[in-house]
């Protein structure tokens, strides 16, 4: 499985095959929906443990699903893309914006090549 596959199939963008169960009535439907905004906060809520920033620094596109994993997991990440090729990186940077969106979190450029993504329970301050 290629690494773009992999991907897609650890964001849950798998294909089409796994919509093959038919539809069912409406009453089916379970009552626990709710707004992503609120299933993020409850993904990120505090568990008595202290927040967790990670250091990745990527050798290769591949190493994507490092940077998905620990951020997804509620995990600041701080992201060095300096050893990466210019357009590996930037696919990279574009990956982690998605990922951030996605996951309604922030990233922000804080040094050349290094980037910062944080879940939406952090807020991050400039002096």
């Amino acid at each position: 499985m290629g690494a773009v596959r992999k991907v897609a199939s650890y964001l849950g963008l798998g294909g089409a095959d796994q919509y093959d169960e038919p539809y069912g009535e409406d009453d089916e439907f379970e009552d626990d929906w709710m707004p992503a905004s609120e299933r993020a906060a409850r993904r990120w809520q505090s568990a008595g443990e202290p927040a967790r920033i990670v250091m990745v620094r990527p050798h290769k596109y591949e190493d994507a699903l490092t940077v998905g994993r620990h951020f997804r997991e509620g995990h600041s990440v701080v992201m060095d893309v300096a050893v990466m090729s210019m357009p590996e990186a930037t696919r990279m940077v574009d990956f982690a914006a998605g990922l951030a969106y996605g996951c309604e979190g922030r990233i922000e450029r804080i040094a050349e090549r290094v980037f910062l993504l944080t879940p939406s329970n952090v807020e991050v301050s400039t002096v």
